[in-house]
Order: C-alpha cells, then structure tokens, then sequence
C-alpha cells in the first residue's frame, strides 16, 4: 500500500499532503521552520511556551504570511500561559493545535468550539484513552527515545498500545528520522509521525550554527536523560552542563538548587550557541541526523525513503 493511503486518515483531517508533523520545540520551532514544513507538505508548528501572547500572535502572523498550508501552534500545558495561548489560537483562527506537558481539559473542548482540530502528546495508553474522551481528535504517542521532555515507555512499545486502545488517528513520534523509521510507525499502526531532531539541521531553522554543528556530530549513545528527581525528565545531548545537571541529582541537591542551575539553558544553547553549558536537546536518534538540508527535502525524503523501504517488504512478500 503506498505510503500516502497509509497515512491519509491523517492527512485527511489535518488537510495536508504527507502525514509528517513537525515537532513543536520551545525556542526552536518558530514562524520561518513552520511556514517552510507547511510549504513542503506536512504540517509545520509554532511552540509557544516562551512566547509572550502578541509575539505568538505575531508569528503566527508571520507564518501565514509564509506558507498558504494549514499550520499549528504547540501549547505546553505546564506553561503559564497555556489558557491565553489557547484562546489566542481561537483569535487568530489557528488550524491544529498540538499540547503537551499534561491534559488538555477545558482547554479542549473551547479550542474545539473554535474549529481547532486538537491533538495532545501522550505516553501511554491511559493517556490517550483520556485524551480521547475529552475529545482529542487525534493524539501523539511519544516515546522514551525523543529529544527534550519524555516518558517512559518506547516508541515501539507506545505506539501499538495506544492504536489498540483509541478510535483516532495516532501519530507517532521519538526515534523518528528516516524513511525507515516512518515505514516503521506505518507497520506499528501509526497514521503519522512526529519529527523533532532531524530539523534541528533544517536550513530554516533559526537555532545558533553550534547547536546545528552539534547535533550533525552527535553519535547514538551521545544523549541522557536530566530532571528525573523533579517529574520531568529531559533528554539532551551530553556535555558540561548535562553531566554537572546529573551529578546533582545523583548526589540528592535540592530540588530548588536543581531549577536555578539548569534555568536559561536551552536559550542559552538555541540563541546563544553555548554547547557546553547550555541544554542540548535532540533525541537518540540525532546520530542519524549528518547533513543541513531544507525542510523540504526533510519531508520528502522521509516520505520517499518510506516508500522504498515498504516496496521492499512487499517484494520480499512477494517472493520477488
């Protein structure tokens, strides 16, 4: 079956080309990368945790004004300001919205009142079963394997539960970076995936040209898991600041001491291109990740990669 008929209950209700969903990293996924993910034929997101409400409402401005495809905007549910951004979203009459970071709730149901399609990033099944009942229109099983805020079980585990337990669409996400990880998701019951690390390297994507140089150098063992000892476990890539985070959380450090040492990393690295003090994020997968491309040839070459891998399959199949 071709990819596009695999994954067409996805693209079908986000009105999109391929069934790709670009990740909605805080300080990394903004207008310009969303716009060009969009343009390519998946559905680009714009995260909003560290934006104030008119900078949101300015780049999804900006996004539209970019690319003539539906477009997203990403809401961390532990964010602050994740009511607000809801309801900016209704403002500006924003297409999907993807949350993470907890349940969406009320949040749900008045996004959804404003013909917002909504698809919350879940861990497992329970998640997704609750996500669904509340009125998810689709969900995101991410897992361990992906870059920034993870849970606990794997993609390959994840994925298949959270089909068998829901009646929606499900996107899978964590691990994701070539054709064969998309045939994967696909055999896995996946209608969809989710990428984050693989535009790190995008050419449109804004991030500092060292966190660029360092995702391109990373090898498969080069990331850890940090924040465990807080509730939320983040998966960077490995260097000063990871391995100093670790030791304090090995040692017992309080928790307060904990936050305001790792406070201002990941803009400290994103912006700034500090490396080695600053909060690496990317997934295991970034070891596949060796070259600058633009998102286009991101989207489709993960699309036509898949393609090959699962002609294969059905050759092999086949006998042929």
């Amino acid at each position: 079956m071709p990819v596009r008929c695999l994954g067409e209950k996805l693209t079908r209700l986000l009105d999109i080309k391929y069934p790709v969903i670009q990740g909605g990293m805080a300080w990394v996924a903004d207008a310009r990368l969303a716009a060009a993910v969009s343009n390519a034929g998946g559905l680009g997101i714009i995260a909003s945790a560290h934006l104030s409400l008119n900078e949101l409402r300015e780049e999804i401005e900006l996004a539209r004004s970019l690319a003539s495809h539906p477009l997203g905007v990403n809401i961390m549910l532990a964010s602050p300001n994740a009511l607000d951004a809801a309801r900016v979203c209704c403002e500006k009459k924003v297409e999907v919205v993807t949350t993470g970071a907890g349940h969406p709730g009320e949040l749900l149901s008045e996004m959804k009142g404003a013909g917002i399609v909504v698809i919350p990033v879940v861990g497992s099944t329970a998640q997704a079963r609750r996500a669904v009942a509340a009125g998810a229109d689709a969900v995101i099983a991410e897992g361990y394997e992906a870059g920034g805020h993870v849970g606990e079980l794997t993609t390959m585990a994840v994925t298949p539960q959270v089909v068998d337990a829901v009646d929606v669409p499900v996107v899978a996400a964590g691990g994701i970076a070539d054709g064969r990880g998309v045939a994967a998701a696909f055999c896995l019951g996946a209608s969809g995936v989710q990428v984050g690390t693989a535009f790190l390297t995008a050419r449109e994507c804004t991030v500092h040209s060292n966190y660029k140089r360092r995702v391109l150098q990373a090898k498969d063992s080069d990331t850890l898991v940090t924040g465990r000892s807080l509730g939320h476990p983040v998966r960077v890539l490995k260097n000063r600041f990871s391995r100093e985070f670790a030791r304090m959380e090995r040692e017992g450090a309080d928790s307060d001491e904990i936050m305001a040492y790792g406070m201002g990393k990941l803009v400290a690295a994103v912006r700034d291109g500090d490396v080695e003090w600053g909060s690496v994020m990317a997934g295991q997968i970034a070891g596949l990740v060796n070259a600058e491309q633009t998102a286009e040839k991101i989207v489709c070459g993960l699309m036509e990669d898949a393609a090959r891998v699962l002609e294969s399959l059905r050759l092999c199949q086949k006998g042929e």
